[in-house]
């Protein structure tokens, strides 16, 4: 099959996102990879999100397959990572790439058919993310993310995300293990789907290029890692044992995903859980040296340092 008829379904979890939703949407029908289908999650919306894409598959699901999925109610909502793994998990959602997508960025014309260029000479068991521009509610730049500065890998994903989940495609590959490892609570759903891949052996592909707009506004979930505030926040999450918490979940999730990992993979987990519960001093400073875990930068290198040294990770 060539690279133009590749099916590609577009994963979208909503949430009272009605304000972005169109131009979100109509980035979509201007891509020049054609062949999507779009899986749409709700979770509860009570504003004009239901109208907007009732609307949008009225308009389009003659040309494109569209399945809008409805959780009614504020009480029932799963939060961004159960919507998005548990739709990734759907036995019905085609296994074919699969492309997760926000409900309020912009994305560039080529977005999909670079991700399939890109992942056209990888291995098959592929995560593909790249990279953003930061733009006001208007559109207008404000700045951009950076590619990581060292490779991404499990020593990485172990302690940090890379691969943000607005930018991330999966192979049908990928999928499967993902669909394996079933929708397991994690805090955050693209650095799950960055660990499983790493942990399980599939590679982990990073463009330096910016597919897309990420728009920063009041209403994300998780705005851009970006400026003094975004590193107080940071700060403060590791020192509170937020961070360390988060570590764990991850990896008592990984251990019991029940997809095969590599022999790192399974050797991380084994010293991690060995090494439990949390001490402050130099032994939990030599565990993380032992397992190689390294973050992109030396200051945050440095914060990784200490707060294994006062026992939060």
């Amino acid at each position: 099959m060539s690279r133009a008829a590749l099916p590609v379904t577009i994963v979208l979890c909503t949430c009272n996102g009605a304000t972005h939703l169109d131009a979100q949407l109509q980035s979509y029908l201007d891509q020049t990879h054609a062949n999507w289908a779009l899986w749409i999650s709700d979770d509860g919306s009570d504003d004009a999100t239901l109208d907007i894409l009732h609307a949008f598959r009225a308009a389009h699901g003659d040309r494109h397959d569209i399945r809008l999925l409805e959780r009614p109610g504020r009480a029932g909502r799963r939060g961004a990572a159960r919507n998005f793994l548990t739709t990734l998990c759907h036995p019905d959602l085609p296994r074919t790439h699969v492309a997760v997508s926000d409900q309020d960025d912009v994305w560039r014309p080529d977005k999909l058919a670079r991700a399939l260029a890109r992942m056209d000479a990888a291995d098959p068991v592929t995560l593909y993310g790249a990279q953003s521009v930061h733009v006001d509610t208007d559109l207008q730049p404000i700045g951009g993310s950076r590619p990581p500065a060292r490779a991404p890998g499990l020593c990485n994903a172990l302690v940090q995300n890379v691969v943000s989940g607005h930018s991330t495609v999966l192979s049908p590959e990928a999928l499967a293990r993902v669909r394996q490892a079933g929708p397991v609570a994690v805090p955050h759903h693209d650095w799950w789907l960055y660990l499983l891949i790493a942990a399980s052996g599939g590679q982990v592909v990073v463009d330096d290029a910016a597919t897309l707009l990420y728009r920063q506004h009041r209403g994300n979930v998780m705005g851009a890692h970006r400026g003094r505030r975004a590193q107080l926040a940071r700060l403060r999450q590791i020192l509170d044992g937020t961070y360390g918490d988060w570590i764990g979940t991850n990896l008592a999730a990984l251990g019991g995903a029940g997809v095969p990992l590599t022999g790192a993979a399974r050797t991380a987990l084994d010293l991690y859980r060995a090494a439990a519960p949390r001490r402050a001093g130099p032994a939990r400073m030599a565990l993380w040296r032992h397992l190689g875990a390294y973050r992109q930068s030396g200051l945050e290198q440095r914060l990784l340092m200490l707060a294994a040294a006062l026992g939060r990770v």
